[in-house]
């Protein structure tokens, strides 16, 4: 497990104690509970400290107990026990890296295909389902937004909504440019493709997002909604795509029946991805909380997926590699993420 400063966690604590304790302290709501939610999750960290360390030193009692009579039910126990200690372990260990200001947001997904038609069209799909189960397993919800068919197979473009604790802190690592090496079922002679897609992460900040956006500088159009939504969804031109003029940033939502509620839910990604950029501004922090653009092509990748002539997941940035490649693909991250969270502690200035 990694190095765990317990004591300064406890004074960071006591000091937000002190504020809320204050007679004055719920005169402004929303800062309050800011610093309300920091002393909670604070709290949940050093208590999920001292439960591990209580279980670790139940473990060495059960040790000695081994020692002094090897009992094969004594055994399966204490093989249970490491077990479970160890999946505890990397959960806490993952929570504590979770530290940066939009963290425990939730997180707003978009994926395109690079070049490359049906095949790279094809690759953003099964990286939709990818994510698609990573959120099931972790039990997070998913708000679908906007989904582009693609014309033979796979899909143009998709984007959708992971709402959990910690969804954004967790999926941030996926942010960049995802390359896939196999055999193409789609080539009749069975060559072996390279195909590209994006993946961009946003958090979702909708609390009270205090931000002007004037109506010249937007574009709005509306649409026939193309992916599944019941039996009126794509009888009217419910759908919006909005675009923000000056930066460049479209926004598209189609899950909902009505207009009123998706040009809603538009506006809302909008004002976080421009209240991003606001904050990238100001603190310089670009490549830190969105991630450098980059073309969809070789040499841009972020994590490479070979399915073909061997079988290797690898993240170019943390180097973390594993030639699990079905495991990967059925949303089983955890091991990537960490990967990722480590090494941006580390690379961090």
């Amino acid at each position: 497990m990694i190095h765990f400063d317990v004591t300064n966690l406890k004074k960071q604590k006591e000091m937000l104690d002190k504020q809320i304790s204050e007679d004055d302290f719920w005169q402004d709501n929303k800062k309050a509970l800011q610093i309300v939610n920091k002393a909670n999750n604070i709290k949940e960290k050093i208590d999920e400290y001292y439960s591990l360390e209580t279980n670790l030193k139940s473990l060495e009692e059960m040790f000695y107990l081994l020692k002094e009579e090897d009992d094969l039910q004594m055994h399966q126990l204490i093989s249970d026990e490491i077990i479970d200690l160890e999946k505890k372990m990397h959960l806490f260990e993952t929570a504590v890296l979770l530290s940066s200001k939009f963290d425990n947001c939730n997180a707003i997904m978009e994926l395109h295909p690079g070049a490359g038609g049906t095949e790279s069209q094809d690759w953003a799909e099964m990286l939709y389902r990818m994510y698609v189960r990573y959120a099931e397993q972790h039990h997070f919800k998913i708000q679908p937004l906007d989904y582009q068919v693609g014309e033979e197979a796979g899909i143009k473009s998709v984007s959708f909504i992971i709402k959990g604790k910690n969804a954004y802190g967790l999926l941030k690592s996926e942010k960049g440019v995802h390359r896939l090496v196999r055999i193409s079922p789609f080539d009749a002679s069975g060559r072996r493709h390279t195909s590209f897609a994006s993946v961009e992460v946003t958090p979702e900040i909708n609390d009270d997002i205090n931000l002007e956006i004037s109506e010249k500088d937007l574009k709005i159009d509306t649409y026939r909604s193309s992916g599944a939504g019941g039996q009126n969804v794509n009888k009217t031109e419910s759908a919006i795509r909005i675009k923000h003029i000056p930066t460049g940033i479209v926004v598209s939502c189609q899950n909902e029946r009505s207009q009123i509620q998706n040009r809603e839910i538009a506006m809302n990604i909008l004002k976080s991805r421009l209240l991003i950029l606001k904050e990238q501004e100001r603190q310089k922090e670009l490549l830190q909380i969105r991630g450098e653009q980059k073309n969809i092509e070789w040499g841009n990748q972020i994590r490479s997926y070979v399915f073909c002539p061997y079988t290797m997941v690898k993240d170019h940035r943390s180097l973390y590699e594993t030639n699990n490649v079905s495991a990967i693909m059925d949303g089983q991250l955890d091991e990537l993420i960490l990967s990722y969270l480590k090494w941006e502690v580390k690379n961090a200035k």
